[in-house]
C-alpha cells in the first residue's frame, strides 16, 4: 500500500490463498484491510463456486483472464472487462471456473459508470509507433486500456502523471529495469519514468493517472 514505491510481482509464482468463500482462492497484490477497502488481487473460482449477494461500497473492476465469470446480469468469458460502480451489488458465480484480475475500492469520486466490454469483439485503434490500443474506460485523468505491442516494438522514455499499473496478459513486457512475463503485475508511482520495449508480440492491461500524486510525510 506504499504508492511511492515501485512494485513488481510475478503472480504466476505466487501461492493461492483461501478466501472466506469456499471454492474461491486469491493472490493478494495490494490490500488495505483484511476484507475491506482498497484491494487488487488475482482471484480464482473453482467450477461451481459462488458468492452470496454482496455490495461493493467502493466499486469493483474486473478483467476476466480465463474461463467464464457470471452474475445475475450475464455471463462474461475470458477477455471481458467489467466495472460495477460504488454501491452496486451482485451474486457472482462460475459454472466452469474462471480466473480474474480484480480491483476493489478504487473508483474516483464521481465515477459511477457501469461498463461491460467484450474485448474479443471491441475495436483496436492506432497508438504511437506500431502500438494498437483498445480504450476500456476514462474518467478525468484516469485511463484504462489494452495495449498490443508488435514484435520488436520500442517506446520512447516517458513518465506517468498519477502513476501506471500494468498486468501482462501475454508475451513478455520489458524496460530498462527488467523483464516481465505473462501475468506479471507492475505498479509504478506518480511521475516515474521508463523506456519500455518488447522482443515478441505482447499484450498488456494498463491503467494510468489513478495513483496518488502525494503521500504523507514520515512525520505524519
Amino acid at each position: 500500500m506504499n504508492f511511492a514505491e515501485r512494485v513488481v510481482l510475478d503472480t504466476a509464482k505466487m501461492a493461492w490463498q483461501a478466501s472466506p468463500m469456499a471454492g474461491v482462492e486469491r493472490k493478494p497484490l495490494a490490500r488495505e484491510g483484511a476484507e475491506s477497502g482498497h484491494a487488487t488481487s488475482i482471484v480464482r473460482y473453482a467450477a461451481g463456486a459462488r458468492f452470496s449477494t454482496h455490495e461493493h461500497p467502493g466499486g469493483e473492476e474486473i478483467f476476466v483472464l480465463d474461463g467464464v465469470f457470471s452474475d445475475e446480469s450475464g455471463d462474461y468469458p475470458a477477455g471481458s472487462y467489467i466495472r460495477n460502480p460504488p454501491g452496486s451489488s451482485h451474486a457472482p458465480f462460475s459454472e466452469q471456473g474462471c480466473t480474474l484480475f480484480v480491483k476493489l475500492g478504487q473508483f474516483a469520486e464521481g465515477d459511477t459508470a457501469t461498463v461491460r466490454i467484450d474485448t474479443r469483439a471491441a475495436p483496436w485503434v492506432p497508438g504511437r509507433g506500431g502500438l494498437e490500443v483498445m480504450p476500456l474506460h476514462t474518467f478525468e485523468g484516469e485511463h484504462t486500456a489494452l495495449v498490443k505491442w508488435p514484435k520488436g516494438e520500442r517506446f520512447a522514455d516517458h513518465g506517468h502523471f498519477g502513476g501506471e499499473e500494468i498486468l501482462v496478459l501475454s508475451g513478455t513486457f520489458m524496460d530498462e529495469y527488467g523483464e516481465y512475463p505473462t501475468h506479471c503485475w507492475l505498479r509504478s508511482p506518480h511521475m516515474s519514468r521508463h523506456h519500455p520495449f518488447v522482443k515478441d508480440e505482447t499484450l498488456i492491461f494498463v491503467k494510468t493517472g489513478h495513483l496518488p500524486v502525494s503521500w504523507p510525510s514520515s512525520a505524519d
